[in-house]
């Protein structure tokens, strides 16, 4: 035994989000080589480049240890092969051919490098044709998903990313922009939304009320029902002021039932008007003793762990100080808070990066979700530095839509005919391809 051969090490790095043929092969074909160790990419390294996996990192993991030749299983940390490389340092690295372009040729350049230190070899068999991970993923997002998996996906957002990206939405139709809209950076990587914000502001503007909590949960469920039926992203309910405690029990179990991910209170009280208004419009602020109630009250209505009570701090909006706020915040979370929302109008974004800063001084795990919507000079990059987690963009398809729907209905009044509105408009065309089954 002494005298054999020492079995050669191979490495093979892979999602494995859904496994199909192509992944089967790779492993296949890697074995031959020696003994294999698959290194399945967190949850974090895939969002990192494209929208989180549908199966978490422990299910991928898992699955991929039970395939026949796989010897192990690890974590790859990083899209970089480079630290799981150098621990183990692999005789053979293998990847498909696939990858000789693209987002992942950097990748396989600097596999290549690394591997060079120790004489490794880098094996590309064939791309299994007529079938890829990503195809199979717009299938899965054209099925559709369940209450369970969206519900969970926040939680995982959080985890898994530097900053989460949510973003306004009213009806069905804003639901499907933000489903499909991306962007591909100067890395080549995809950049997208994460989730929906169901906002009362844009939800009442939308049905020509006034954002003072007319519009009920029974009629804004109908809005939100039209956009869980075309999405699969999470979505963050603004709850408002979240009526009496009771009442904001009734509204925990229903949107968890539905399968929405998180419900945003703020810890005022009485008739509510929109916090950018400030102290102008007359507004009453929620006792610490009543509104740790209301959370409390909140929280014992949920079912699952992944359902998240968020509490917005006004202290800012009303003209109270920074110690009042982290005050709040402090006892917001000792009371069951899964996260915090720290508001302004101050147009600086001055108190809220102090906020953020003293908050994470002591807590350094409760999620904070900002909503730059007055400091909108204020990049991610800086808001994640001051320690947030989320970001929501509230507004902006609504006051996007209403000029532009505006300009349109003043242009056919003007010239008595449509054609100078044929670059204005989406074309009938796209509007029946918009829509899948619409065709």
């Amino acid at each position: 035994m002494a005298n054999q051969e020492k079995r050669k090490k191979v490495y093979v790095a892979m999602s494995a989000d859904i496994l199909h043929i192509g992944h089967l092969n790779i492993i296949k074909e890697a074995e031959k080589y020696g003994d294999l160790t698959v290194g399945v990419l967190t949850d974090k390294a895939i969002a990192s480049y494209k929208r989180l996996p549908f199966l978490s990192y422990d299910i991928r993991s898992k699955t991929v240890e039970s395939i026949k030749g796989v010897v192990s299983v690890i974590a790859q940390e990083t899209l970089d092969y480079t630290d799981n490389l150098l621990k183990i340092k692999p005789d053979f690295v293998v990847h498909g051919d696939d990858w000789k372009t693209g987002v992942q040729s950097k990748v396989r350049l600097k596999v290549l490098n690394t591997i060079e230190q120790w004489g490794g070899k880098l094996i590309e068999p064939n791309y299994t044709d007529g079938i890829s991970s990503t195809m199979l993923n717009q299938s899965l997002k054209d099925i559709g998903t369940t209450p369970n998996i969206r519900l969970s996906s926040l939680r995982r957002l959080i985890n898994a990313k530097p900053i989460v990206r949510i973003l306004e939405s009213h009806t069905g139709l804003t639901g499907l922009i933000i489903e499909k809209t991306f962007h591909v950076n100067e890395e080549g990587m995809k950049e997208e939304f994460d989730g929906m914000w169901s906002s009362s502001l844009t939800d009442s503007t939308s049905k020509g009320k006034p954002d003072i909590e007319q519009v009920d949960l029974t009629t804004r469920l109908q809005c939100i029902n039209d956009m869980l039926e075309c999405t699969t992203k999470p979505m963050i309910y603004d709850g408002d002021t979240g009526g009496k405690p009771e009442h904001f029990q009734y509204t925990v179990r229903t949107l968890e039932r539905l399968g929405i991910s998180a419900v945003i209170v703020e810890d005022k009280k009485g008739l509510k008007k929109n916090s950018l208004f400030g102290t102008s419009v007359p507004q009453t602020r929620d006792t610490i003793e009543d509104f740790t109630h209301k959370l409390r009250m909140g929280k014992s209505a949920q079912i699952t762990e992944d359902f998240m009570v968020i509490a917005r701090i006004e202290s800012f909006i009303l003209g109270d100080t920074l110690e009042d706020a982290l005050e709040r915040a402090e006892a917001y979370v000792e009371a069951g808070a899964d996260g915090v929302m720290i508001h302004s109008k101050d147009k600086s974004g001055d108190d809220i990066k102090s906020f953020c800063i003293e908050f994470r001084k002591k807590n350094t795990t409760t999620p904070i979700v900002v909503v730059p919507s007055s400091y909108n000079h204020i990049k991610e990059e800086e808001l994640i530095s001051w320690g947030a987690n989320i970001v929501i963009y509230a507004n902006h398809l609504l006051r996007a839509s209403f000029p532009s729907m505006q300009n349109v209905a003043a242009t056919i009044l003007k010239n008595k005919r449509t054609s100078e509105l044929n670059d204005t408009c989406m074309s009938i065309k796209d509007i029946l391809e918009l829509i899948p089954g619409t065709k």
